[in-house]
């Protein structure tokens, strides 16, 4: 799990990847605004519960489907969206997919699902969720989860991507997939290649300044780098990108 550090005022966060993480809710220093997106209404009011037990969280609105969803987010433009992946009409896949291309600053998407192995899970993944979360997760995980995701950092479980890549990606990358020294993978420079793997073991800037012997800003430096040179929005796109390319290799 990417570990980022919240700015402690002014309108920027600064994040683990190197960017900058907006919000109308926490970069402002006021509460992390989140819209709550299920199928099913005690499902909705659990999560509404648990959320706003929390002073420095708050549910601005909740949606039943996708179709909601998409006008309820660009209307309150909240922080951070708890999208279901299986819910009618428009599901959670083409509700984020909406979301992250049509919007010029999205919201943070954590994809809470009952199934870890679900491949509704990866293509959310693959449309620009920041990261998943099981829906019989502990309450205190749920809301550091919030947290993580609201300030910019990408909630990313290693094995569990590693294990959704090797069903769902690997059959078909190795198939179609470009070589990896081509696109924008052979556009890192051997340092950033080194850091995108280690990325993909699931390793924080902390973990990967120690691994390589290099000063977390410089770690910073090289993980934004990779970000830009692949057109990832976070450190959970770039790590699909690195599997699905055949430049790490699941399993």
């Amino acid at each position: 799990m990417a570990a980022g550090r919240l700015a402690a005022g002014g309108r920027r966060a600064v994040n683990d990847d190197g960017y900058g993480a907006e919000g109308s809710g926490a970069a402002a220093g006021g509460p992390v605004r989140v819209v709550i997106a299920d199928d099913e209404r005690l499902v909705r009011t659990g999560l509404r519960v648990v959320i706003d037990a929390e002073p420095d969280l708050t549910v601005v609105g909740e949606a039943a489907d996708g179709a909601e969803v998409v006008p309820l987010v660009r209307a309150l433009r909240p922080d951070v969206v708890l999208m279901d992946v299986r819910m009618p009409g428009i599901d959670g896949i083409r509700a984020t997919e909406q979301l992250v291309s049509g919007m010029a600053e999205p919201p943070r998407i954590l994809v809470v699902t009952t199934f870890e192995h679900d491949d509704h899970v990866y293509d959310a993944l693959r449309a620009g969720a920041a990261g998943f979360l099981l829906k019989r997760a502990r309450a205190e995980e749920m809301v550091q989860a919030v947290r993580l995701i609201a300030r910019g950092d990408s909630l990313l479980f290693p094995a569990a991507v590693r294990d959704l890549a090797l069903r769902y990606a690997a059959p078909t990358a190795r198939a179609s997939r470009p070589a990896p020294d081509r696109g924008p993978i052979g556009r890192l420079t051997g340092r950033e290649g080194e850091v995108l793997r280690l990325m993909a073991a699931g390793l924080s800037n902390g973990e990967i300044a120690a691994r390589l012997v290099l000063s977390q800003e410089t770690v910073k430096t090289h993980v934004g780098g990779v970000l830009a040179k692949l057109g990832a929005r976070d450190r959970t796109q770039a790590v699909i990108a690195a599997y699905e390319s055949g430049f790490v290799l699941p399993g």
